[in-house]
């Protein structure tokens, strides 16, 4: 069988960024890049390498024709067109400059620093235009405030002889655990915390650890505490999303549909109809109830339009 590395048409995946940083004006400015193999002005992205998540190519792809390093925040327009090799589908999130500079390399030799206006006046392609637009919305902010993650896989409750809060993650659910501690630290995450079952636990240590934080315990967000009292973790929820910084919070299926459900998120936008939470899944909520960003991951693994490791 032919594979699309050896020519087969398929959809180029790629990702990038409409990175910003506070203007002057109060308002903010956004970095457009020209590249010289296309001679257009672009904001930066790039194709997926094997295996890769589309938000670690973003990221990768913002500091790689920039030098720019940034912090992603809300998930933004998905463009897709047609090339050469057949469809291109580009994902883009919103990121704000944390540090670095930039340096002429070999895919861009200039970068301006514009306004949205400006920036949207510039740059060639219309695909871009609506990231840009997408950049300037007031409704919803930039930035999230709060991740919550449902826990890996854990195995059959039925299997298990002992305690069901000392279920323990699977090899999968160990494996979906070293994804999410890949990629949530592009969101800038300053708080993890956790309900009490030690499969919820063990979803986030390795994201704690390489971020070099304790795991905080939020036993309201346990499916037991939240039966018995679902106020208080919908109350913790709104708090987190006040900030400041970004909270992790690994929870149960039971608890945060209802949650969602309580600040307004619901199955396929369809009111009374729960929110998705797949082992593993990851909502990044920013805003408030009405003014609410809400982006579900159904997981972190690899995108399956990248490359294929083995290629």
């Amino acid at each position: 069988m032919t594979s699309r590395a050896e020519g087969a048409v398929g959809t180029v995946a790629a990702a990038g960024g409409a990175v910003w940083r506070p203007g002057r004006d109060g308002g903010l400015e956004t970095a457009v890049v020209h590249r010289p193999r296309y001679d257009d002005w672009s904001l930066p992205k790039g194709k997926l390498d094997p295996g890769e998540h589309p938000l670690t190519a973003a990221v990768r792809e913002v500091l790689e024709e920039t030098g720019l390093q940034a912090v992603a925040g809300r998930r933004s327009v998905t463009s897709r067109y047609r090339v050469p090799d057949g469809d291109k589908r580009v994902d883009y999130w919103l990121m704000r400059v944390t540090g670095g500079e930039f340096a002429p390399n070999g895919e861009v030799d200039e970068l301006r620093w514009l306004s949205p206006a400006d920036a949207a006046a510039l740059v060639t392609h219309d695909a871009d235009r609506e990231v840009l637009a997408d950049l300037v919305r007031t409704d919803v902010p930039p930035e999230p405030a709060l991740v919550l993650v449902r826990h890996g896989k854990a195995g059959s409750s039925d299997a298990w002889e002992g305690p069901d809060e000392l279920r323990p993650l699977t090899r999968n659910g160990e494996e979906q655990a070293r994804q999410l501690a890949q990629v949530l630290p592009l969101l800038g995450p300053t708080t993890v915390a956790t309900a009490a079952p030690l499969r919820c636990r063990q979803t986030v240590e390795p994201l704690a650890a390489r971020l070099g934080l304790e795991v905080a315990d939020l036993p309201e967000f346990g499916e037991p505490e939240f039966g018995g009292d679902p106020h208080r973790a919908l109350e913790t929820a709104l708090r987190l999303l006040e900030g400041p910084g970004v909270t992790v919070v690994c929870s149960q299926g039971g608890t945060i549909p209802s949650v969602l459900g309580g600040l307004g998120v619901h199955g396929h936008g369809v009111p009374g109809l729960p929110a998705p939470a797949a082992k593993g899944s990851v909502w990044v909520l920013g805003g408030r109830p009405g003014e609410l960003s809400a982006d579900y991951y159904r997981d972190l693994a690899p995108d399956r339009d990248a490359p294929s490791p083995e290629a």
